[in-house]
């Protein structure tokens, strides 16, 4: 796990992304300082601003896209149940040929809404790991534990002590006559564990609590150490009668939880269906919509103060993402786009030598009951439906319900049946 610390996130892909928006982060610092607000939480905050914008041709096309799938999947669904428990090739090849059609009608496919997170999924990586090593990117942060670590690393004893920090478990693997390994330690430190710092090196408390200084400015969010979890905060505070620091505390993990369920309501959610068919997948989301804020609260109390910025943040700037994106998508015609689709779709089957598809006849044909069904049958043409269908299989001189009567009503059906065929 070493490439996750000070030395940079060397990992495959991840790493590099993870140098860009390294980058990134530390002109955003460069500038707050530049003008005075030389602060990581403010850094962390443009910083998933910035990221996130960047994003937003994929969040864009991932909503776009589950929106259109809502008008699409009842189609679908018909093509589905119209070849359900046909398994000879020639169903097969239809069902396939027909649900293409009906994807490219709708200007999507199956990996429509997987391609834009597998490709966000690296990136979010990779801000995570930024942010959790905060000095490994931003210069300035790194610079602010000189001479400490070297007088650290000078000093008898100063290593095996470091080594010794509850908040070293992480990097014991790690060898701890690097200077890198002592600052990973150090950013990962208590406000008690550098008190106990100062304590077992007298001659070193002056560069302790100079460093100290310096890096609680940085550090300092609204009178929290963005470097210690809320839980400690609130351990702290408690144990020193301090309760309005419990509430702030507090606020880190209830406002991720409160963000996250709010931004997870305005995503598109599908309809359910007629037949039930993904009614149970409904259950699932509806659980797992539940259950995403709760677990943000439990990591945004547990890990530091920075990461439950970011993930505050991420939450609050998707929210207004997802408000934007869902007023623009309300207004496309989605006729219009439709239409654009067939055009897009007939022109790369001119290219390949194909004659042009009419795709909208195809998905028409194999929805037909379904569109048919969306619309509610009144009672008057229930009733003449009724009526009809009584004068049409009472014709005749057998008595009612005699089996002659039964007879003459199977000869007719079969009568009206076969004229349609021929037709």
């Amino acid at each position: 796990m070493t490439s996750l610390f000070l030395t940079q996130d060397s990992r495959f892909i991840l790493g590099d992304i993870a140098k860009i928006l390294g980058w990134i982060i530390n002109q955003i610092f460069n500038f707050l300082d530049s003008i005075g607000i030389a602060n990581v939480g403010f850094a962390i905050i443009l910083f998933t601003i910035i990221v996130y914008m960047l994003m937003i041709p994929l969040t864009y096309k991932q909503q776009k896209f589950s929106k259109m799938s809502m008008r699409m999947n009842p189609e679908i669904q018909a093509i589905q149940k119209k070849y359900k428990g046909k398994q000879d090739q020639a169903s097969m090849l239809k069902m396939q040929d027909e649900t293409k059609a009906v994807y490219a009608k709708y200007g999507t496919s199956p990996t429509g809404t997987c391609l834009p997170m597998l490709i966000q999924f690296p990136v979010l990586l990779a801000v995570y790991a930024v942010v959790y090593a905060i000095p490994a990117y931003i210069d300035k942060i790194k610079m602010a534990y000189y001479p400490l670590v070297t007088d650290l690393l000078s000093t008898s004893g100063g290593s095996a002590f470091i080594k010794g920090l509850k908040s070293a478990a992480s990097f014991q693997k790690r060898d701890f006559a690097l200077e890198n390994t002592i600052i990973d330690v150090l950013n990962k430190a208590t406000t008690a564990e550098w008190e106990s710092i100062a304590a077992e090196f007298p001659g070193l408390s002056s560069v302790v609590e100079s460093t100290q200084h310096t890096l609680s400015g940085f550090n300092d969010f609204l009178g929290l150490n963005i470097v210690n979890s809320p839980w400690y905060t609130i351990k702290e505070s408690f144990a020193e009668g301090n309760y309005l620091w419990i509430v702030v505390a507090l606020l880190i993990p209830v406002l991720a939880g409160l963000s996250q369920w709010f931004s997870l309501k305005l995503m598109p959610q599908a309809a359910a269906s007629a037949d039930g068919e993904n009614n149970e997948m409904m259950q699932s989301m509806k659980m797992m919509n539940n259950f995403m804020p709760l677990m943000s609260v439990y990591f945004c109390a547990i890990l530091p103060v920075g990461v439950g910025i970011y993930w505050i943040m991420s939450a609050v700037v998707r929210t207004i993402q997802q408000l934007i994106i869902n007023k623009h998508l309300s207004k496309m015609d989605i006729d219009e786009e439709i239409k654009k689709n067939i055009e897009a779709y007939n022109r790369k089957r001119e290219k390949n030598g194909l004659p042009p598809e009419r795709l909208s006849n195809v998905a028409r044909t194999s929805t037909r009951n379904v569109e048919t069904t969306k619309r509610e049958i009144t009672s008057e043409e229930r009733q003449k439906a009724i009526q009809d269908s009584t004068e049409y299989y009472s014709k005749g001189t057998a008595k009612p319900g005699s089996l002659a009567a039964k007879a003459r009503m199977v000869e007719q059906y079969n009568e009206k049946n076969n004229k349609g065929k021929n037709k």
